[in-house]
């Protein structure tokens, strides 16, 4: 359905980890090993975080591989945290405003999987986003209808619970119109301080997604390795799937799982709706 990237840590060009590594985001775009797709060319986007408080975005509807004016952004743009997503669309128009990562004053958003039968329950998920941020949904897809539910429900203030109630809402509208398995999700969302990614699915089997390990010890094992050579000890990648084949580099999310990364460091805990 799509493949996506979170870093945080010490500032990086965004070109060290979309293009220069064996298994890069834009090699996924075009020959992804684990996703649901092998091809993930209906746009792409990168947020990021720099000199303001709010995160610069360029998104566009181009596949990632034949895009040259993203080339020259990732040799120039260098942040000390970051998104970038490739898009498989399920169902919703390929435009620019339907490619994430999809953004509100800090906030950062991407997901990879989708709502199931999306166009059954798309009315009434709507209609449940509060009434001050209705307007501001400028596309059609489920992912930015499923952002702007945790923003509804709180996710300025507490994302793990936010997205628990907006997954149970989901959930429980989908079964009511007759949907077994509603929801398939791997989700980043950050506020440029801290990065909150989730793994969950309605039937169990959620997409990929993995994170890396101590980058200290990373570097003693592969101390020629170049992307390695800018990364502090505090670095951290979450990512839909391996960016490469270093030993002992990433480590499986289990299945529902929320996964916390703040000041270089991770919390793992369990993930699970609550209704709202």
């Amino acid at each position: 359905m799509c493949r996506w990237l979170a870093y945080s840590g010490s500032p990086l060009l965004l070109e060290d980890l979309l293009f220069r590594p064996t298994n890069s985001l834009v090699v996924q775009s075009k020959r992804s090993e684990m996703g649901a797709e092998a091809v993930n060319g209906d746009g792409f986007g990168v947020g990021w975080f720099g000199a303001t408080g709010t995160p610069g975005r360029y998104r566009s509807t181009e596949p990632a591989w034949n895009d040259l004016n993203l080339r020259e952004v990732a040799a120039e743009v260098r942040s000390h945290r970051f998104f970038a997503h490739v898009r498989a669309t399920s169902g919703t128009p390929v435009q620019q405003t339907n490619c994430h990562p999809f953004r509100h004053d800090r906030w950062l958003w991407m997901h990879n999987g989708a709502i199931a039968s999306f166009s059954r329950v798309k009315r009434d998920l709507t209609l449940a986003v509060a009434p001050d941020l209705f307007p501001l949904i400028a596309g059609s897809s489920d992912s930015e209808i499923f952002f702007y539910l945790a923003l509804t429900f709180g996710l300025e203030d507490d994302p793990p619970a936010a997205v628990s109630r907006a997954v149970a809402l989901i959930e429980q509208t989908g079964r009511r119109h007759g949907v077994e398995h509603p929801l398939q999700m791997t989700v980043a969302t950050t506020d440029g301080e801290t990065t909150w990614a989730f793994r969950y699915a309605s039937d169990g089997h959620a997409r990929s997604l993995f994170h890396s390990t101590d980058v200290d010890t990373i570097k003693r094992q592969h101390p020629d390795h170049p992307v390695l050579h800018d990364l502090s000890a505090g670095s951290r990648i979450v990512a839909s799937e391996p960016l490469g084949t270093l030993v002992g580099m990433w480590q499986e999310v289990p299945e529902s799982t929320l996964l916390v990364v703040r000041d270089g460091v991770e919390e793992v805990r369990p993930f699970r709706p609550v209704g709202p």
